[in-house]
């Protein structure tokens, strides 16, 4: 019983020790301060801050702060140059508040492996690079007849419109079906900015009926043969599409193209993807004559005022005449009677970069854009070989 109490006494004591030690620091170190006439601070870092040395530190971290704060300013105007570079920001080459420039892909022209220079802006170091106004309309047209080509065509129509910018003005050469279908769906989306006219395609069959056609297009698939009759004198320009092409870029990127064309460049055309017009697919294949290996016309550039002034219509047609009198018909519609006219007029065509019409179809030869491009712009899954 004694050694119980003993035990409680010795636990009482260590308990009131440690709780009158930091009782009895606080009452010296209040009491010292009393003396001095100045507040006595617990926290070590106040303490430290009255100190000499402390202070000389804390001025020099102040001092390199201060240098990097200033580096990093200098870092953000520089990106802020370079931005307003990059979204054409330059005042010698706006025209008012509204008007903005995108950026194109540069191309010689003259290879299927050229590649695309990204150029950003109409910069004074840029100055030479196509652009195009944010409120420029940019004309398409597209032959579509049937149920089937209707459907491709919504497909189109909308990769177009889920990338664009500007204002659009389509041209469609429809048949009373698809016309049908087309205007319903374009007055049900009421997508702002967008103007469809529509061309009766059963009033431009006596222009092409006299051409024997074994695609699978018929009669329709050689129409774009007679677009600088069929489309609006004043317009000068189009683009021209496959149905079955998808866009996975802004269309304005291909219209701004045009201002590349050079003398008396005409037709803006990819190189055929396959062997066809080489002749070596199979034994006795005879296609119709072209340049190497030929140009795909499931994506055209049309320069339609030029092409009027050549006399295009009397050009194709007789072209045509002259190689039916021994090739009977066409094989591919009308991308057989163009690459005859380019083969015999070499000048009239711009060769567009692989990757605006990358070839899906029977025996193509793509592969080869997809290794030397990563950025590739629109495919074409027709059968056009």
């Amino acid at each position: 019983m004694l050694g119980i109490c003993r035990g409680r006494r010795k636990f009482l004591a260590a308990s009131l020790t440690l709780l009158c030690i930091p009782a009895l620091t606080w009452i010296y170190l209040f009491a010292g301060s009393l003396e001095d006439g100045k507040p006595v601070s617990l926290s070590p870092l106040e303490s430290q801050a009255h100190s000499p040395r402390y202070t000389a530190s804390s001025q020099r971290e102040r001092e390199s702060l201060e240098v990097r704060v200033r580096e990093v300013e200098e870092e953000n105007r520089a990106l802020r140059r370079q931005l307003s570079l990059a979204q054409g920001q330059s005042p010698a080459h706006r025209r008012g508040n509204h008007s903005k420039t995108y950026s194109m892909e540069e191309g010689t022209g003259d290879s299927e492996n050229q590649r695309a220079g990204i150029v950003a802006g109409n910069s004074s170091e840029c100055g030479q690079q196509p652009a195009v106004e944010k409120c420029e309309t940019i004309h398409v047209a597209i032959v579509c007849a049937g149920y089937n080509a209707s459907r491709d065509v919504v497909t189109l129509v909308k990769s177009v419109l889920f990338h664009r910018r500007n204002p659009l003005h389509f041209h469609l050469i429809a048949d009373s079906i698809a016309e049908q279908i087309l205007a319903t769906l374009f007055q049900t989306w009421m997508v702002p900015a967008v103007r469809v006219d529509f061309y009766n395609a059963d009033e431009l069959k006596s222009e092409v009926s006299w051409i024997p056609n074994k695609h699978y297009s018929g009669i329709y698939g050689l129409m774009k043969l007679v677009l600088t009759k069929t489309l609006p004198a004043n317009l000068e320009r189009v683009i021209v599409l496959d149905t079955d092409i998808t866009f996975a870029t802004d269309i304005a990127e291909l219209w701004a193209v045009f201002h590349k064309f050079k003398g008396q460049q005409v037709l803006g055309l990819v190189e055929n993807q396959s062997d066809w017009y080489l002749g070596n697919l199979w034994k006795n294949h005879r296609p119709w004559p072209a340049l190497g290996r030929g140009y795909n016309t499931g994506v055209i550039l049309l320069l339609l005022d030029k092409l009027r002034k050549m006399k295009w219509e009397q050009m194709w047609r007789l072209t045509a005449e002259r190689e039916l009198m021994g090739m009977l018909s066409t094989s591919l519609a009308d991308q057989d009677i163009f690459n005859a006219v380019i083969k015999q007029n070499p000048f009239l065509v711009y060769q567009l970069p692989c990757f605006w019409n990358v070839q899906l179809s029977d025996h193509t030869r793509s592969e080869q854009c997809y290794r030397d491009v990563s950025d590739l712009k629109t495919t074409d899954v027709g059968g056009h070989l």
